[in-house]
């Protein structure tokens, strides 16, 4: 099985730290960025960084997925969310930047294998990309309503 990647980056004028409280906070600030690929949004244990359960289901396109992750924080700002359910890893980090910081989120998973896992590698990381910018303009939004 060949990893399928998928990444949004945005410059945000808050500064790292700000920007990685507000994305560590799952239960206030989480919920505020997502959009509508994402429903039954919920924090099963913990509720900021380490050790927090979140799970949802996710839909883009025909695709439709339950998901079940938990998150670790990583060192320099960053938050790994791994899927109980499958291979599925959502990766967070928030780094200085010239106008405050910058911010990356990128996905990866095993992906599908024969003529399915061409169309998945061709197609998914194009599709996700576009839901991250989206997630990364609410982030610039919600970080600016503060």
């Amino acid at each position: 099985m060949a990893k399928v990647t998928a990444s949004a980056t945005k410059s945000l004028a808050a500064s790292p730290d700000a920007v990685f409280h507000f994305l560590r906070s799952y239960r206030e600030g989480r919920p505020r960025i997502l959009t509508g690929n994402y429903s039954n949004y919920r924090v099963e244990a913990g509720g900021v960084g380490e050790g927090t359960i979140i799970a949802y289901h996710f839909a883009a396109g025909r695709r439709e997925r339950d998901y079940r992750l938990t998150a670790n924080e990583g060192d320099n700002r960053s938050l790994t969310e791994r899927d109980e359910l499958s291979s599925f890893v959502n990766e967070w980090t928030v780094s200085p930047g010239d106008a405050g910081s910058t911010v990356t989120l990128k996905a990866s998973w095993d992906g599908a294998r024969g003529i399915g896992g061409f169309f998945e590698r061709r197609f998914a990381p194009r599709a996700l990309h576009s839901i991250y910018d989206e997630v990364l303009a609410k982030l610039e939004a919600a970080l600016a309503s503060l």
